[in-house]
């Protein structure tokens, strides 16, 4: 019933496009494109990333500085999809045929900023865990940087 609604709806080229990205697939990238709106109404990443609760606390007084954990601030199901999301990329970055198949048809650069982001993103992910950061930790500072990716493509594609 969803798939068949999707053509008809404003935000369709907007969740074709973020299907490019590793661990998207047609319900993450639906409930994200719902839950957010129009990414172009956020000037910077890090407001989206501020706006979905995934940066850090702070509690800072005069020269002293300390940061928590992420805030927890605006939608969960949102933050839940991007975590989840998260975890596709603890395996090396390829280009497997489901891969290829679901980007052909979308522009060149909507590929690159994918494909840039699977390679940073599975990178990042080994860098984390071989440095002994907590599992949790490495997984939502891996959503956190998808995001910005998220918001990069989400610029860059009108909903009709």
């Amino acid at each position: 019933m969803l798939m068949e609604a999707l053509p008809r709806w404003s935000l369709a080229p907007v969740v074709k496009a973020l299907q490019a990205l590793r661990g998207v697939g047609p319900i993450v990238a639906i409930t994200l494109a719902a839950e957010i709106g129009d990414l172009s109404r956020f000037e910077t990443p890090k407001q989206l990333m501020g706006w979905l609760g995934l940066v850090p606390s702070e509690a800072s007084s005069g020269t002293r500085t300390r940061r928590g954990a992420i805030t927890k601030t605006g939608n969960r199901e949102t933050r839940a999809m991007l975590v989840e999301a998260a975890w596709s990329y603890r395996l090396p970055a390829r280009e497997e045929r489901r891969y290829r198949a679901r980007v052909e048809d979308l522009p060149e650069e909507i590929r690159a900023i994918a494909w840039k982001a699977q390679v940073r993103l599975c990178q990042r992910y080994r860098t984390l865990a071989a440095s002994g950061k907590a599992l949790p930790k490495v997984i939502t500072a891996i959503a956190r940087e998808l995001v910005g990716f998220i918001w990069d493509i989400g610029r860059r594609v009108q909903p009709t």
